[in-house]
């Protein structure tokens, strides 16, 4: 039985989190965490989840949760998971991050931080998605410079980083498969006359509509065809169940930064 804590749990990712946690057999809910003001505070996280009352209130003050807690899986924001770390790191507990939106400085905090505690961060917790990065590592080095690469992400109009978190790690691993640096030949907009497509680039371009829960397209362009792999995520607990399993395994593990390629055993 892993004991898990949920930060964000009165947001989206986290009221999915909670909903699973409460339903498993091999997991159980040992704190629910939002921030100092939040409207959730104190209420039952399971309810707030909207499946049933999990004797579990909303609380602000992880310290005091993680002497029962052996992980927190956090799906929150860069600050308040960079905040959340620092205490696990603290305590000594491991953590799972699905947080995107990571400055520079904070990413070297993180990387910092994880040599005291083990952690899995990844952008994308999705099984599929965690596969379909391996696959298109292959395709891009077999295609080579012939076919001009573009990744195209749509998500729901509420998400506030742009490109996703997960396009850019498609980008990146597209980036390192053909040999090319992602911060001299990304192009993230195109408007007005711009001339013709450079050689090399790698287009990552962003959707923001409605309720999408997240897709991602990478497209392949060569003369004469393409090639399109697509990932469409019709639920959120696809990420949440990801999420969950990666807490299993990461608590078995020794300090350090992991992903769940490392999860799911791609490496």
């Amino acid at each position: 039985m892993t004991n898990v804590i949920v930060a964000g749990a009165a947001g989206r990712m986290g009221c999915r989190l909670v909903a699973l946690i409460k339903d498993a057999t091999i997991l159980t809910l040992a704190g629910a965490i939002e921030g100092k003001g939040h409207g959730a505070l104190g209420a039952d996280a399971g309810e707030t989840a909207g499946c049933g009352r999990a004797g579990v209130p909303i609380t602000d003050d992880l310290a005091a949760l993680l002497v029962r807690g052996e992980v927190v899986v956090d799906f929150s924001s860069p600050e308040a998971t960079l905040n959340h770390l620092r205490v696990a790191a603290q305590h000594r507990r491991a953590m799972v991050i699905g947080t995107t939106g990571f400055s520079s400085a904070q990413l070297e905090e993180v990387k910092s931080l994880v040599s005291q505690v083990p952690c899995v961060m990844s952008p994308n917790m999705s099984v599929g998605v965690n596969l379909i990065y391996k696959v298109i590592s292959e395709m891009a080095k077999i295609l080579g410079d012939e076919y001009d690469i573009e990744v195209i992400e749509a998500h729901h109009r509420l998400k506030k980083d742009a490109p996703s978190g997960t396009a850019l790690k498609i980008a990146e691993v597209l980036a390192e498969a053909v040999n090319r640096d992602l911060d001299q030949v990304g192009v993230y907009a195109r408007k007005g006359l711009i001339g013709e497509r450079g050689k090399g680039e790698i287009g990552i371009q962003t959707i923001r509509a409605g309720d999408i829960v997240g897709d991602h397209t990478i497209l392949f362009g060569g003369i004469g065809e393409r090639i399109e792999v697509t990932h469409r995520a019709s639920s959120r607990d696809t990420f949440a169940g990801g999420a969950l399993r990666a807490a299993r395994w990461v608590v078995q593990q020794p300090p350090g930064l992991y992903d769940m390629m490392d999860v799911l055993g791609l490496k």
